[in-house]
Formats: structure tokens, sequence, C-alpha cells
């Protein structure tokens, strides 16, 4: 009987403790996977091996310590020399695989740049500055060249460009053979061409828009050093930095090291002004009006009408663009506009398969579909008769606070019959009374709806301007309503002038300084006279500087041509802001040498900034520090890391 009962206790026993152990397990948090994992992919192995010669493998394959991915590889790793039929770039496990589709070319050392493109399938942790290289003779090339591409114009970092040599240097090859090594800039505009032989070679960059490694489209930026490049090393030292954190220094090592050169490069892209021409569409979006849009810059094109036909041209009014890439005509003849379907011949500049322009002839319809009934509702009987008016309206640039420097600009809705000065009452208040004041008035030259007005301003004064109703009328029959607005110019202690003493300037060149705002554009623009640019009646506020060197003194820059072995005007960037300040005189300098051209863009008008490095715990970098410095301690597999 006692040992019956001691039985059932026992069981009771551990049946309650089974019951609070899976209680516990079950109350757990859930599994951390161990520490996070910072550290890139190791390399173990390859095949071929690193700098292997006389080898002439379909095939590469590099292994690593875990699982790993190649991210974005027809845009990241860099074949040179060049391949015309794309290899096949991809990962396998703990691999990653190059299979080469072109035939390799003999005694040439191939040079395989993964950049940061290797990373492990988990945490895509890169392998940053992963470089691989062979031989198919029985030497290796190890010479390298780098640099930065700017954009020539506003000195724009230039993020995924080809640079190319040549060791020709018959101006002919750039433009008919592929280029023997490449490299591709990254985020920053920065490049290095890699595995190169000692000798003298020619520099260019190219966009490259079919791949061919040459330069065979006017439409693709392109950029070319002056000068001959032959690449050397030199022995160099720098600073290595061990963080404790994202702010704590733990050790600092100076590293010598093998600098090649030359390093410093800067190439500066440019489009050429050959832009390739076409019609580029039709429309006729009212009735009255058909627009022409060419794809580029062109000469007037001749037309004439074919449906309905007619005579002469005193059936339409032209605006246009100031290149003729855009032309509208307002046609004028409602026994022409009344018409669904209007057709036209036209005789226009085309560029041919050759790059050349030829004159062609096109037929080209404007159609305008009208809504059922007029395409109007019908009037109720509470409308007033104004209601159903259609004034011709007029647009204007004035403001209730107007600033001091700017013209009046008045734009119709509709091309006008006549508008002179005498249809404006222009007026400055005079104690309690308004006094009329002498002013100019321009028609602009390319479109016939706009007008200027130039007053000579009155700091501070308050403005009345009036345009009496049914003054002016349109083409089309339409009357203005009455137009009056009244403002103020603002005071000169609202403004502030600036003065810049500019040096570093070539002897005896034009130059111009463009004052520009926050996103790069200009607003100002001012001639260096006796080296100095002076802006008055600047609003205040902060303000950046560019500097064009005029050569050809047309007072715009002016880009290159490779044909003719023309370089892009010189853009110079102050590198910093100016803070104007209201009622108040700046004199500053500027020696336009002062800062490297890669340095003289500020930041915060750069448009192509440098991509940020992932965000991670301090923890984790100072751990990822320490184990990068126990590899630099231990023997460098051959071909990893750039060498400067």
């Amino acid at each position: 009987m006692l040992n019956k009962i001691f039985s059932i206790i026992t069981f009771l026993f551990f049946s309650l403790l089974i019951a609070v152990m899976l209680h516990s397990c079950a109350n757990m948090a859930a599994p951390t996977g161990g520490p996070y994992d910072v550290d890139p992919p190791v390399v173990v192995s390859a095949s071929p091996d690193f700098n292997s010669l006389n080898v002439t493998p379909q095939r590469v394959e590099i292994e690593f310590n875990e699982n790993i991915k190649v991210e974005s590889p027809t845009e990241k790793v860099i074949i040179t020399p060049p391949q015309i039929a794309m290899p096949i770039i991809r990962s396998i496990g703990k691999r990653a695989v190059v299979e080469f589709n072109d035939e390799l070319q003999p005694n040439t050392t191939y040079t395989i740049d993964f950049t940061d493109a290797i990373v492990d399938n988990n945490e895509n942790n890169p392998l940053e500055n992963f470089v691989y290289s062979f031989s198919t003779g029985d030497q290796l090339d190890t010479l390298s060249i780098s640099g930065r591409v700017l954009n020539a114009e506003d000195l724009e970092p230039q993020p995924g460009v080809y640079v190319g040599i040549h060791s020709i240097f018959d101006d002919t090859v750039f433009t008919n053979v592929p280029f023997e090594r490449i490299s591709r800039t990254n985020s920053r505009g920065d490049f290095t061409v890699r595995g190169m032989a000692p000798g003298k070679y020619r520099v260019f960059a190219l966009t490259d828009m079919n791949r061919d490694y040459k330069y065979d489209n006017p439409q693709e930026a392109l950029a070319f050093l002056d000068s001959i490049v032959s690449p050397s090393t030199m022995m160099d030292v720098r600073q290595d930095t061990i963080f404790l954190d994202s702010l704590t220094i733990d050790t600092i090592k100076t590293v010598n090291y093998t600098r090649f050169l030359p390093d410093n490069l800067v190439l500066r892209s440019f489009l050429s002004d050959f832009q390739r021409r076409y019609l580029q569409r039709n429309e006729r979006p009212v009735e009255n009006r058909l627009n022409i849009l060419f794809s580029a810059p062109t000469e007037m094109p001749l037309f004439s009408l074919l449906e309905p036909e007619v005579s002469g041209d005193d059936w339409y009014v032209t605006e246009r663009s100031i290149n003729n890439d855009t032309i509208s005509l307002w046609v004028t003849d409602s026994l022409i506009y009344k018409q669904d379907t209007i057709r036209m011949e036209i005789k226009y500049l085309e560029t041919d398969t050759l790059n050349q322009n030829v004159l062609i002839t096109d037929t080209i319809s404007f159609n305008f579909r009208r809504q059922a009934g007029g395409g109007g509702s019908r009037q109720t009987k509470n409308e007033s008769q104004d209601s159903l008016i259609q004034y011709l309206r007029i647009n204007s640039n004035i403001q209730s606070s107007f600033e001091l420097f700017n013209p009046i600009r008045i734009e119709f809705d509709q091309p006008v019959v006549e508008f002179d000065s005498s249809y404006v009452d222009f007026s400055i208040q005079v104690d309690s009374l308004y006094e009329s004041v002498p002013f100019r008035m321009q028609s602009d030259t390319l479109n016939p709806r706009k007008f200027t007005i130039r007053p000579s301003w009155e700091p501070g004064g308050r403005y009345m301007i009036k345009i009496d109703s049914a003054a002016v009328f349109s083409r089309y029959g339409l009357w203005n309503d009455s137009f009056e607005q009244l403002f103020t110019v603002k005071p000169l202690d609202q403004y502030g002038n600036l003065e810049i003493s500019i040096s570093g300037l070539p002897v005896g060149k034009q130059a111009f300084v463009q004052l520009l705002n926050s996103t790069d554009k200009p607003f100002r623009k001012s001639d260096v006279k006796a080296n100095v640019a002076r802006f008055q009646d600047l609003p205040p506020g902060e303000v950046y500087a560019r500097l064009i060197i005029d050569e050809n003194g047309d007072g715009k820059w002016t880009t290159g041509n490779y044909e003719e072995g023309r370089q892009p005007e010189e853009v110079f960037y102050y590198n910093g802001k100016f803070v104007i300040r209201a009622y108040s005189d700046h004199l500053e300098e500027w020696n336009i040498n002062s800062a490297l051209l890669i340095k003289q863009k500020p930041l915060e008008i750069t448009t192509n900034k440098p991509e940020e490095k992932r965000q991670r715990n301090p923890n984790l970098d100072r751990n990822r520090q320490q184990q990068q410095q126990q590899n630099r301690q231990s023997s460098p597999i051959p071909g990893m890391g750039r060498g400067f």
C-alpha cells in the first residue's frame, strides 16, 4: 500500500516538474541567432589562382568562406580589356563565377574589378575594392591611373561613365577602335584604370550609349586629356585610424604602401554641340494654334498649306523659341482654323545616318475634334450678360512688393493687333496723387504676345499701372477687361551690394561670374573687368558663384568639340557661399585656383552627392575595424585592395 502511494506521489512530482519546464520554454524569448555579422566574405581560393601567368580560362571561379551574392554585376563589375560580348557573372553558393564569351587576347593582363559587388548572403556586408587578375602571357601588368570625371559646365561628379585608354595617338582611334583598357566611375565620379603596362597613353571618358567602347555617336558625352599620361609608382605612407566607436580614436598607424601615379587626373565631360535634328511631333491643342516641335535647334522651316489650299503667308502669326526648336503658328484666317483637318507641306533639316543635315520635304496633318453641339452648355436665364463675355486675359509678373532691378513683363493670351506705350498709364504716387512717369516698352522679337516695360525705378516708390478696358484687341476679336495694379518697389535698404576681387585668371582672357541660387541655377551675371566682378541691388540671402573663362567672348559657356580638338570653356566654383545682408556692401576675394577643381563645388548645391555607406552600430564598426586591422597584419591575398 505504501509503495503504491509513493509511486503516485513520484508520478505527480515529475508531472508537475515537466509542466513547469514546458511553461518556462513557452515563455522564452526568440533566439537571437548569435552576434550580428559585420564581416565581409573572405576569399578561400581561386581558379585560376590570383595573378596566374600563361592561362587562358573561359571560366573564373573564386570561392569564399560563406555564401555570397554578386549585386548588379553589369553595373559594378568592370572587366578590362573591355568585353564586347558581355560575360556571364553570377554567384553559386560560396563561389563567384565569371564566364567569358569573348576570345581572350594573347599576352594580355586581364583584370576583374568587382568594386563592392560581392556581399555576403545574409547581412549584405560588401567586400570592397576586390580585384582579381591573371595574364594570358608570361608577364602581369600591375600599373594603374586614377582620377575623377566632372561635368564641364557645372563640375558635377559623373557616375557610370566609362574611362578608357589608347596607346596609339591618332585622333581617329577614339572614334574607330575600342578602348584598350577601361574603368567605370563610381557615385563620386572616381575611376581607376588597372592592369596597365609601362608606356604612354591618351585618356578618354565616354557615356557610351551603345557599349562599343568608342566615340561613334555625337550624342554621347565625352572627355579627353590634351596631355599624354605615363603610369608609374612610388613608395608613400598613409595614416590608418582605428576607432573605438564613432567618435573615439583607438590607434593611428603609419603604413607604407605603393602609390600608383598619376592618381589625380581630372576629365571634363561635355556633349558636343552637334545634335541630331528631326521633327519630333506636331500638335493642335486649340483650333487656331498649330505647334511644331523639333528635337534640336534648327533653322526656320519652310511650309505651305495643302488643305485647305491658300496662297500667301498672311494667314498666320509666328511664335517661336530662340533656336526654332519649338514653333507655334497662330492661324488668323477663320476659314482655315474652322476646318477639322489642316494639312501642310513642310521643308526642314533632318540628320541622316551619316550625321549630315539634309533638307527633306514632309507632309503633316493637324486634326482638331470639336465637341458635339458646339462644346458648350446653355446659359440659364439668371446668368448675367457679363458672364457671356470672354475677355482677352492679361498676365504680368507684378507683385505687391516688387524687386528694384526687375522690369515689368506683360503677356496676353493671344496675339494682339496692336499694343504700344500709348495704351499704358504708368504713374508714381507723390503725396496723395499719382503722377505719370516715363518708361520704355519693348515687344518680344520671338513671342508676339509678350511685352516688357522698363521704367527708371524710384527705390521705395509706390506705383500704379493701368490699361483701360477694350484698349487692346486680339487677332480673334477679343478685347481686354480693365487692368489695374498697385505695387511698391523695394527700398535700397533692403538690398546689398557685392564686389569680388578675382585672382588666378589666365592672362588676356575674358571671363564672367554668375551668381547661383541654392539649386545651382544662375540668376545674375557680371563681366570681370580689371579682375573685379560687381553686383548691385542683391536681395538678402545666401548666394553661390561660378566663373567661366569666356574664350570666344560670346558671354555664355561654350561646349567642346573633339573633331576640332577644342576643350569646353573652363568653369570654376567659389568653394563656399556669400551671405548678402540688407543695406550692406560686401567686398570679397576669390583665387580661382585656391582649391583643386574636384573640391571647388560646394556640397550644398551638388546634385550628384556621393552614396552614403550603410549606417551601422559604432560597436559593430569597431569590430569590423579590428578585424580589418588583423587582416592587414596577416599576408594579404594577391589581387585584393587598390594599393593607394
